[in-house]
């Protein structure tokens, strides 16, 4: 692999079609140069990162002075530099000089795609920073913006501010509620006391955005503030200390830490005791950043298994002689492309929802919400998939540390947990339903778009039929899940979210097919066979049929 833009034939599909045709000229070549990059120095500087040159906590100084200064290696530094330089975080909130006008995430997160092919602990420090870049554009007073912003989203005319957001503390976890950290007010700051138990980015981010309760504040979320805390000047006057980094399974490129602050000065971000509100919407922002890394490691897996069973012989065969090869090659290509396109198509909706015009309407809000939910959960899980069966494609080898393929698996892991966890999507899917409708609204709109690609679609109308199946009978049991009391429904909440993602993602590839290019049909159909008719046998089964389309 040289290249994961040049190499990609689906990204660049999908580029093309949801960028403006300038946007699209511009953005091609920087994308070409930034694959070649990714998969090239950044790919080496991050085997190094993961197994010789994670970040240590410098404790004390030479005198014995506790200073919580976080070490990171100097490829890393370097790999920071590049990337921020690229705009992958600056070009959403100021103008790309060679355009005259901003960026979107269309833009943003195709960079973050190709990225975590490469080191997906080092997509998390861009996603944080992302996330505070959002906070302070939309939130922040003009001083406090003007103070961090420039800094957050420099591309190397000024100095880099990487961002961190830190929610969990140790009595809470997923309980953003419980947080006890406290904020008193200090004139024209406050001062921060108590710890988050689970801070990425610490020592290395120039500032975190921290949620703190101040006196007086109501029980719950609802007492919750936003504040900005300049890390260095806190660290050097011993208002803040890393007590020690997590010692973690995987994503080892990213430190993160336990923290403590001791009436650490912070900026108040937005209104007092809205701070949760305006945290949920950068967390769906992480979301969204979760499943695209999901996706780019499923597409990492996947070229490594090709890659592999293209070079590897046994038996006297080459492995992808072999039909149960080209059944897990054909299947992974397809489950990942439609990913890939379903993450596309959330993510030029979110430009309409959390893009700086904001057009959307309020069924476009509510379905964003939904389908970053169901997506994060969906595409997560999926990168384990992934990850575990490019092992078993590399045999033995698969399980040793010279190849990618354990570090893969080591850092999907933490995918499910980042930024919710199944059951907590699962509730939130409830929420919407119970609060929005968002049931109804899916279900029309999935119905209408149906119908539409239906009429121009070259696929077998019994395959399409399945998906039309798949919606009334969710519809169906939605109305059955509704007589239940609450505790019921939250055991239900992830089959309900599991069968919205099989539909969205069936009703994106048969749309796909509607330009009747052979490639997109093939996938299509893949795709539909293993997810509603998977038990036919058949003397034609799909993958094989199309394995040369989709493969090779």
């Amino acid at each position: 692999m040289n290249n994961f833009y040049l190499e990609d034939q689906q990204l660049q599909r999908l580029v093309k079609r949801y960028l403006p045709p300038d946007f699209f000229t511009w953005a091609n070549k920087q994308l070409d140069d930034f694959g070649a990059h990714c998969a090239g120095a950044i790919s080496e500087r991050a085997v190094h990162t993961d197994r010789n040159g994670e970040p240590r906590l410098i404790q004390y100084d030479k005198f014995g002075n506790e200073i919580s200064k976080v070490w990171v290696n100097e490829g890393y530094q370097k790999t920071v530099q590049e990337t921020y330089n690229t705009g992958i975080v600056g070009y959403i909130h100021k103008d790309i000089p060679e355009l005259g006008h901003k960026g979107n995430y269309v833009y943003a997160f195709t960079q973050g795609y190709l990225l975590s092919q490469a080191e997906a602990g080092f997509y998390c420090p861009v996603t944080l920073t992302k996330a505070t870049a959002y906070l302070l554009d939309r939130y922040a007073t003009e001083a406090i913006k003007q103070r961090f912003l420039p800094h957050v989203i420099a591309t190397g005319e000024e100095e880099l501010y990487e961002g961190a957001t830190f929610l969990t503390e140790r009595q809470g976890g997923s309980d953003v509620g419980a947080n006890e950290v406290k904020a008193e007010q200090a004139g024209s700051y406050y001062q921060l006391t108590g710890e988050k138990y689970f801070a990425s980015n610490a020592g290395t981010c120039g500032v975190a955005m921290v949620l703190a309760r101040t006196t007086g504040g109501a029980p719950g979320t609802k007492g919750l503030s936003l504040f900005a805390v300049p890390w260095e000047e806190n660290r050097v006057n011993g208002k803040l200390r890393i007590r020690r980094l997590k010692d973690k399974l995987g994503v080892r490129a990213v430190p993160s830490a336990e923290v403590e602050f001791s009436q650490a000065k912070g900026y108040l971000v937005g209104e007092l005791h809205q701070g949760f509100s305006y945290m949920i919407k950068a967390l769906n922002l992480s979301r969204v950043a979760n499943a695209v890394a999901s996706v780019g490691m499923m597409r990492r897996a996947y070229t490594e298994a090709k890659a592999y069973a293209n070079n590897r012989k046994a038996f006297d065969k080459q492995l992808t002689d072999f039909p149960m090869v080209r059944e897990t090659l054909s299947t992974m290509g397809a489950i990942q492309e439609i990913g890939l396109s379903t993450m596309f198509t959330v993510i030029n909706l979110m430009d309409q929802v959390m893009g700086g015009e904001q057009r959307a309407s309020f069924k476009e809000q509510i379905l964003f919400r939904l389908y970053v939910a169901i997506m994060k959960k969906e595409t997560a899980e999926q990168a384990i998939y992934f990850a575990h069966e490019a092992i078993e494609m590399h045999g033995g080898n698969g399980y040793i540390e010279d190849f990618i393929t354990p570090r893969l698996l080591r850092d999907a892991q933490v995918l499910t947990v980042w930024e919710g966890t199944a059951n907590i999507l699962g509730i939130e899917v409830i929420r919407l339903i119970s609060k929005y409708q968002a049931d109804e609204l899916f279900i029309n709109d999935m119905t209408k778009r149906l119908q539409t690609a239906k009429k121009e679609s070259p696929l077998d109308e019994k395959i399409i039929h399945f998906v039309k199946q798949g919606i009334d009978q969710l519809k169906a049991e939605i109305n059955q899940w509704k007589a239940l009391n609450p505790d019921l429904q939250t055991y239900y909440s992830k089959r309900i979210s599991d069968n919205m993602t099989r539909i969205l993602t069936s009703v994106i590839a048969v749309e796909q097919t509607v330009t009747h290019e052979e490639r997109q049909v093939a996938i299509a159909e893949v795709f539909l066979h293993h997810s509603w008719n998977d038990e036919e046998i058949s003397d034609q089964p799909a993958p094989l049929k199309h394995f040369s389309k989709i493969v090779e």
